[in-house]
């Protein structure tokens, strides 16, 4: 890891590279090796009882609490910019000893960010927010580009942009990064997650090679999935990207922050992505400047499981409602 003048400095912001198809176009990777690697994540390491309760409290300040759906409303974002603010209930806090606990973000589509900034006013939880076509990506690029500057206009400090898989289907990755700057250039100081779509992007070589191409066109986040893929984040997609992650920074020196999305669901599953970050690339990156969760009832279920170690009880999920 880069050294800092402590443990929790933050880094530098990225600013991305130029186009260097030499870091990536000879790059295999091993479909079987990975599967392998992956599945050993979570059978090496075990964390129970104290531990385990602490690991599931960092994992709530990394979840990008998120509503992306067709009958969003205004009130809707605000009950959801509540539960952000207040994730665990009051008794479980204190219980855990803890006096604050808030998520890493709201993630809201782009018509949604004013009043999920109006609800989260007098906090420092950012708001976040797609755009670009999410999430097809299939709109023409200025068009995408004005949703980027709506969205930031809106109050966004987040942006989280789609990539256009065609171009990573077909290899055009000269057109890939020069789309990805433009959208980082819109962005301004808003700081921008690449969703490469893993789940379409069919093998581990095309999503390190896409991974690759949005940090050097100056992705602050590389992100799995938009969640309305057949298949999102998955640990073996996950790992290849981290793996390209660590590369970047061994080549660069620059510092870039990972967000699986996407059929994660439970505290196990927040469990085994935090194992994986911190195996490969140490506690640093379990802290949420480098790494989200794109997710929503996983916040349910983690207060559940709280809610089991503190009083030796499971709960109905009912009662751990998000909105």
């Amino acid at each position: 890891m880069t050294p800092t003048a402590r443990p929790d400095a933050p880094f530098p912001r990225m600013t991305g590279v130029p186009f260097d198809p030499a870091m990536f176009k000879d790059v295999r990777v091993n479909l079987s090796a990975t599967e392998r690697r992956a599945a050993s994540l979570t059978t090496r390491r075990s964390v129970k009882k104290d531990h385990q309760a602490a690991w599931l409290a960092q994992a709530i300040t990394c979840i990008d609490l998120t509503t992306l759906s067709g009958d969003d409303t205004a009130g809707r974002v605000q009950r959801l910019c509540a539960k952000a603010r207040q994730p665990l209930r009051a008794d479980l806090m204190a219980a855990l000893g803890l006096d604050a606990l808030s998520v890493g973000a709201v993630c809201v589509y782009p018509t949604m960010v004013g009043p999920a900034v109006r609800a989260l006013q007098g906090t420092a939880i950012p708001v976040a927010s797609v755009a670009t076509g999410f999430p097809a990506a299939l709109t023409p690029l200025p068009l995408r580009l004005a949703e980027i500057r709506y969205a930031v206009a809106e109050g966004a400090r987040e942006i989280d942009i789609v990539i256009p898989r065609e171009l990573a289907l077909t290899g055009r990755w000269s057109e890939l990064y020069d789309q990805i700057a433009q959208m980082r250039a819109e962005c301004g100081a808003a700081h921008m997650k690449a969703i490469l779509s893993t789940g379409d992007l069919r093998t581990l070589g095309t999503v390190y090679k896409a991974s690759m191409v949005a940090m050097q066109a100056g992705a602050d986040f590389i992100k799995t999935s938009t969640g309305k893929e057949e298949v999102n984040a998955t640990l073996p997609v996950s790992l290849t990207m981290v793996r390209a992650l660590r590369d970047f920074r061994d080549l660069t020196g620059q510092i870039v922050g990972f967000k699986p999305a996407g059929g994660l669901k439970t505290a196990k599953d927040a469990m085994a992505w935090l194992i994986l970050m911190r195996e490969e690339l140490g506690v640093r990156w379990t802290r949420n400047d480098l790494f989200r969760f794109g997710a929503s009832s996983m916040l349910g279920d983690i207060e559940r499981q709280i809610e089991h170690y503190v009083t030796g009880r499971y709960s109905a999920t009912y009662r751990h409602a998000l909105a």
